[in-house]
């Protein structure tokens, strides 16, 4: 399906926070074309689309139906990822859809389903395992010199919980909290590194705040099944940064100031009501054309150290840095085209297009990483260990 021109056609579902990070990767990218928008927001989408040049739709029906469309992005709230993505598989376009995948296994198992049956490719992401630094992890680790990897420590602290939220984002049922959000990040991301194939998952989680009653922080043993384990912290209580570990760069690579710790609970604090904090919210939706700037530092989801039998790794703001028996070594790495740099997620939809292979973070990638996600949850409520059935492995192209 792709056009005469080897460059996609990409509708964007859903004018909201997401968007606006994936944007620039868009723009820039070589292989894409923005052609139709679809949002319920009049003023995001007639805005965009004067922007853009494009074609604007009220109802994503509309935008499935364009057969000037190729491919769609869907960052739709996660409720709606099984209802639209099953529209635009049926209509025969490729799709990436952000994570979480869904909110469930059985929404997950009818996505895949719908893109198989249509020949649609479908990439789930973006998640922090399409980061340079971790696809060059990958890579080393792959290679196979330093052996096998045996653990993984993986930990984030932020102000997650305490960035306006809608009321949704703050419920649990309905997709909000760190165990759709957060969780996921770093589930992909230790799969990836670890081979994919998690055996089982111990949990704990808190809700420390009952103005705000959905989990913020986790505790998680991962044991996969070559034996490697892999431990996950994050906390999204706005008081310990972890940036403050990775120099003060943030999680999309961009250059902080130290010392912002609460900052984000001092601003909800100064709000009278949660009336207030959904309007800031909504100041996130599509406004105006961003700039399009090459990225200076790589993003990254807080610390992360892979140990393997002959040395260890982790991802620096610049590349990847590798502890091994002669000594330190970094490997620098090329800044990504746009800032936020999130290319790689393109070009894994365009090259499984174009290659005609399933891509390696496809529904049934995304449907574990639920999966373990999930296991997360069900693990701390009922305090017991979780088996996992659902696992794939990394495919290496």
């Amino acid at each position: 399906m792709v056009s005469e021109f080897d460059v996609l056609r990409f509708g964007i579902i859903g004018l909201g926070g997401a968007t606006n990070q994936m944007l620039p990767s868009l723009v820039a990218h070589p292989r894409v074309k923005l052609k139709a928008c679809a949002d319920l927001n009049a003023n995001a989408r007639n805005r965009f689309a004067a922007d853009f040049d494009l074609r604007p739709y009220a109802e994503v029906e509309e935008l499935c139906a364009d057969p000037g469309i190729d491919a769609v992005y869907v960052a739709t709230p996660h409720e709606w990822h099984r209802k639209h993505v099953i529209m635009a598989a049926e209509a025969g376009k490729h799709i990436i859809v952000e994570k979480p995948m869904a909110l469930s296994l059985e929404d997950c198992d009818m996505m895949i389903d719908a893109a198989e049956k249509n020949g649609a490719r479908m990439v789930v992401g973006h998640t922090h395992s399409f980061d340079a630094p971790i696809m060059k992890m990958h890579e080393i680790i792959s290679a196979g010199d330093l052996g096998p990897v045996t653990m993984i420590n993986s930990f984030s602290y932020g102000n997650f919980l305490y960035r306006p939220r809608s009321r949704q984002e703050l419920d649990t049922i309905r997709g909000g909290g760190i165990i759709f959000n957060q969780v996921p990040h770093q589930i992909d991301v230790v799969r990836f590194l670890g081979g994919g194939m998690v055996h089982s998952i111990r949990s704990a989680t808190s809700i420390m705040d009952p103005d705000r009653p959905t989990e913020g922080s986790h505790a998680t043993f991962l044991q996969f099944t070559t034996g490697a384990a892999a431990v996950l912290v994050y906390s999204g209580y706005d008081f310990f940064d972890s940036d403050e570990f990775y120099g003060w760069i943030g999680e999309l690579g961009e250059r902080r100031e130290p010392g912002g710790n609460g900052e984000a609970r001092v601003l909800l604090r100064s709000m009278s009501s949660q009336e207030e904090e959904v309007a800031l919210k909504g100041l996130r939706a599509y406004s105006k054309k961003p700039l399009i700037n090459a990225a200076r530092n790589h993003p990254h989801c807080g610390v992360t150290i892979v140990s393997c039998a002959d040395g260890d790794l982790r991802p620096t703001p610049d590349g990847v840095m590798v502890y091994g028996k002669k000594g330190p070594v970094e490997i620098k790495i090329p800044p990504g085209r746009a800032f936020p740099d999130k290319s790689s997620v393109i070009d894994e939809l365009y090259e499984s297009i174009v290659q005609g292979r399933e891509p390696v973070r496809n529904g049934r990638w995304g449907k574990a990483t639920m999966e373990a996600s999930l296991a997360v949850l069900e693990s701390a409520r009922t305090k017991k260990e979780i088996v996992l059935e659902h696992q794939i492995p990394v495919v290496t192209i």
